[in-house]
């Protein structure tokens, strides 16, 4: 995901000398090839994110394209004040992206998960909200996110996962896309948890239960009218993600089905009112907090078999 991202601003940067390259003391490594090539793209602003941002919203105003890249638990968090005022106010045409998404960096804990960050940054005006899961979703809204007059925030995995979209399937900004069909319930999931959730749709399957997985990678603009033929298709719905479910997907579906008087049953998977427990790599992580394929599984499972009415023998 992180070398897709790098792999497509450098071909977007090559071809607009306005795209620029802004770094907070990390990425050294990975950004060898734009600083040899393009040096004069390349700002490091040290550990400064918060002035990272701010000169960021500078260059813009000056006609600049900046993609300010760190940690997004110190980009979503740290420089909250200076994203709502100096970008967001000014609508000015500033790209972050934050890496690590969800419980990525396991080993560090929950002072670098990045697990909040769709819940704090989606309340604020003029904001695009992009979170791909895959390496064709990454290259497809790295451009979208370029080709966007505006401020816009991309969350990234550093995981290099396998490819989950067919050749003949495209990658529409603003659109849901459904990545397997199913007849009786409907997962819809942002982030790389997707690759979980697929593995859990096909233990699903083994038990008589056909899933629609969907992924959600723009949450702003959110495809509203895509949710409501979900909706339509659908009884029970079900969000997934490596965030809170206050204020993060789970949170804008219940916000979106209600608005438009739907009575679906939605259950939403994620932390809950609580930090992510445990360290490690980000699949002991996930386990720790029944949020790997089987813990996704087993919740969905559960929650069936608790609810009158339910068509299938699950057992």
């Amino acid at each position: 995901m992180r070398n897709t991202y790098l792999r497509e601003l450098y071909e977007i940067a090559r071809e607009d000398k306005n795209v620029l390259s802004l770094v907070s003391d990390n990425g050294l490594i990975v950004y060898d090839d734009f600083r040899r090539d393009m040096p004069e793209q390349y700002f490091n602003f040290g550990i400064s994110e918060g002035h990272m941002v701010t000169a960021a919203a500078g260059m813009a105003s000056c006609g600049k394209i900046p993609f300010a890249y760190t940690i997004g638990a110190f980009l979503a968090y740290r420089s909250y004040e200076f994203i709502r005022l100096d970008m967001c106010l000014q609508k000015l045409n500033v790209k972050l992206v934050g890496i690590g998404a969800g419980v990525t960096y396991g080993y560090l804990g929950p002072t670098h998960h990045t697990t909040e960050d769709l819940a704090v940054l989606r309340c604020i005006p003029n904001l695009t909200l992009l979170s791909p899961a895959t390496p064709r979703e990454t290259r497809a809204l790295v451009r979208y996110a370029y080709e966007t007059i505006g401020p816009v925030y991309l969350r990234i995995g550093n995981n290099l996962p396998k490819e989950l979209y067919c050749e003949d399937m495209e990658v529409v900004p603003g659109k849901l896309s459904t990545l397997r069909k199913g007849e009786d319930i409907a997962i819809l999931a942002t982030g790389e948890i997707l690759y979980q959730v697929m593995e859990a749709a096909e233990r699903l399957s083994k038990k008589g239960i056909e899933a629609e997985v969907i992924s959600v990678h723009t949450i702003k603009p959110f495809d509203e009218q895509g949710l409501l033929e979900v909706a339509k298709k659908y009884e029970h719905i079900y969000s997934v993600e490596e965030h809170s479910v206050s204020g993060g997907l789970g949170g804008l579906l219940a916000e979106t089905l209600t608005a438009n008087g739907c009575r679906n049953r939605l259950a939403r998977i994620g932390l809950d009112g609580c930090f992510a427990k445990g360290y490690g790599t980000p699949i002991q992580v996930l386990t720790a907090n029944g949020l790997d394929a089987e813990g996704i599984y087993q919740k969905i499972i559960n929650g069936l078999e608790q609810r009158e009415g339910w068509k299938k023998n699950i057992y």
